[in-house]
């Protein structure tokens, strides 16, 4: 219902209207109703992978990684403090508020020909300083993965923050796991270990020391908007595990050069570049195909979106509560209201033509069919007596049918 700039406008602008609990039962059912919101986000990514057609179960899904900023000029809220923001606006790195980590799932779906990904952000945790941000992006994967039991391939796509060992272990306790991240241009990488020479002694356990700059060759036309080089390598971030390392660079000459790492092969994806609705995926020919899984990393940028769309068009960061519990559960109602109204045109085929439309679109149309089934059916009941409205209410019925709906 547009903007709700905090429960009590809600409450006198809607709520009021279609119920008669009181502002309090609201404030109470944020702050101290036992509800596990925690189970939010099992149900969501259960039913954003409904809407994935038969003939694309097969594709692998993605669960993006990341946190985001709520600034706040009161210090009553719980958990409040001073945080480190590289994106902040306001003169200086750092602003006074809280911290939420979430994961935003990305399933396929088809757009005429081609896939496209509906990306749907399954929850929000509030970081406590206690924890860190690495340890509760990865309990937050951990609840999520039973959904994807199914799934052939599931991908995590994170920056450079989140590729350390105490989120990309995670990848080693399951088997349809992977990881896509940006890492540090100074992490250390290996070659990998030589091949046993028959003599005694220990073998290596891995090969020379490598440089992002001197021991990996650029391709020799840019692949999208830079060019890529490419090799298999070892890192002490993934253990003995062998990942593949692109190191990718706006100039084929000198210029800064930016590390990323993959544990997914391309054998594992060819298919999927197959009907891909961006560009360059779509464009792949076979003699690219090993730089498909960097090519992946670019839906990372759907969780930026999802944070600009969720703040700017759904008071994300308007929540007035100051229990930390109050504030998780008011920011995770707010995102199922947002996740509905991306998933309902995938699951009524009435709403069917709102799937190319943004979710704002959706809700403001929807809006507007709540607004006047309300005020039809308050009329009604408003009414003075029967004598006088017999004839309004057969005019109000036959509006209505005419719309599709019954009172």
């Amino acid at each position: 219902m547009e903007s709700a700039v905090s429960i009590r406008s809600l409450y006198r602008h809607f709520l009021s209207g279609i119920t008669e609990k009181s502002l309090n039962a609201f404030y109470y059912a944020c702050s101290c109703a036992k509800a596990d919101y925690s189970r939010f986000m099992n149900v969501t990514a259960g039913m954003a992978l409904k809407p994935v057609p038969d003939g694309l179960q097969s594709q692998p899904v993605f669960l993006c990684i990341d946190d985001t900023m709520v600034a706040k000029s009161g210090t009553k809220f719980e958990n409040v403090s001073k945080l480190f923001d590289h994106a902040s606006h306001n003169g200086a790195n750092c602003l006074n508020g809280h911290c939420f980590v979430s994961v935003m799932l990305c399933v396929p779906v088809w757009n005429k020909s081609k896939i496209r990904c509906l990306s749907i952000p399954p929850g929000y945790r509030m970081w406590e300083k206690t924890e860190s941000k690495l340890e509760l992006a990865a309990s937050m994967v951990r609840q999520a993965m039973p959904a994807f039991s199914e799934k052939k391939n599931v991908i995590i796509l994170c920056d450079s923050w989140y590729v350390k060992k105490n989120l990309v272990s995670i990848v080693d306790e399951y088997e349809n796991l992977d990881i896509i991240g940006n890492a540090r241009s100074d992490s250390v990488i290996y070659d990998l270990p030589p091949q046993r020479t028959g003599k005694r002694g220990r073998p290596a356990s891995h090969g020379k020391k490598l440089s992002i700059h001197d021991d990996f060759t650029l391709s020799e036309e840019k692949i999208g908007d830079c060019y890529i080089a490419v090799r298999h390598v070892l890192t002490n971030i993934f253990g003995k595990r062998k990942v593949l390392a692109y190191v990718t660079s706006p100039e084929k000459g000198s210029g800064s050069r930016r590390l990323f790492f993959s544990t997914v092969f391309p054998e594992q994806l060819q298919i999927f570049c197959v009907w891909q609705e961006k560009s360059p995926l779509n464009q792949t020919g076979s003699s690219r195909m090993l730089f498909i899984p960097l090519m992946l990393y670019a839906f990372r940028w759907n969780i930026e979106v999802s944070y600009y769309e969720q703040k700017v068009f759904w008071s994300l960061c308007s929540y007035m509560v100051r229990s930390r519990k109050g504030i998780e559960m008011l920011v995770n109602l707010i995102n199922i209201a947002y996740c509905a109204m991306k998933l309902l045109p995938y699951q009524d085929e009435s709403f069917a033509k709102y799937r190319a439309e943004s979710a704002q679109e959706f809700r403001f149309a929807l809006s507007e069919q709540i607004r006047q089934q309300i005020f039809y059916v308050m009329f009604v009941e408003k009414v003075e007596t029967n004598i006088k409205s017999n004839a309004i209410i057969n005019a109000i019925k036959q509006m209505v049918h005419k719309q599709g709906y019954y009172l």
